[in-house]
């Protein structure tokens, strides 16, 4: 079973709102990262966290009022994509200021945040950091972000069971050529693998793809397959 699987498995038995920090805390030891972060903006009940940043930095953070020039916020609410720091601009006086203190506190000098956008406008933020030279990030972030972002979406999947009220829309149900497509690409493979393995064409997979994201309602193919896992859609 790998990391990913199992830690899924786990995070399926939690019941409870305040469990969600043992499974951040897990993830921080599973994956050998400096910190692990969840925090959702808008669900049912409110604001919700569950991280592993010192208590001390979290006030220091609030105090200094550090979300104005934080370029991780302001670009994940700009874009569904993974944002890896290395790649922010970290040029302004505040945008320094604020890597200088979160490194002397322990965050981490790298960081990969991933926006997650759920139902009725919700918003959350994922982010792990480390402390690692560029050359060794790059190389944790290329094995690691698909296992990354299946990971957050089941977060906040789960955090939405325990947290709203609503109950989820009914889901439309896939076809089998679209449960194929998405099984296949949740499985690591590329989209000319997935088409040459259902003897189809890459514009007929698109086809299949968007319609299944369609009927999951997920932002992102991403988003998608991890709703069709976490409701048994598709195969392992």
């Amino acid at each position: 079973m790998t990391k990913l699987d199992s830690f899924i498995g786990q995070l399926e038995t939690v019941n409870k709102a305040g469990d969600i920090q043992g499974m951040i805390e897990a993830l921080q030891s599973t994956y050998s990262v400096a910190n692990v972060v969840y925090h959702a903006l808008n669900l049912d009940e409110g604001p919700f966290a569950a991280l592993t940043y010192s208590r001390k930095w979290m006030a220091h953070y609030q105090n200094t009022k550090y979300i104005r020039v934080d370029p991780v916020v302001k670009k994940a609410t700009q874009q569904f994509h993974p944002l890896d720091w290395n790649r922010l601009d970290w040029s302004s006086r505040g945008s320094k200021a604020f890597l200088g203190d979160a490194i002397s506190a322990g965050v981490g000098n790298q960081g990969l945040s991933i926006p997650i956008r759920g139902r009725n406008g919700q918003f959350a933020l994922f982010t792990i950091n480390d402390n690692e030279n560029d050359a060794s990030w790059s190389k944790f972030v290329a094995e690691n972000q698909r296992d990354m972002m299946l990971i957050s979406h089941h977060i906040h999947q789960k955090a939405n069971e325990l947290l709203c009220r609503e109950d989820e829309p009914e889901l439309a149900k896939l076809s089998v050529r679209e449960a194929d497509a998405l099984t296949y690409l949740s499985r690591g493979l590329n989209r000319a693998k997935v088409a040459e393995k259902m003897q189809i064409s890459e514009h007929t997979l698109r086809v299949y793809i968007d319609t299944a994201r369609h009927k999951l309602g997920g932002s992102n193919l991403i988003h998608a397959i991890s709703i069709a896992q976490s409701k048994s859609l598709i195969m392992p």
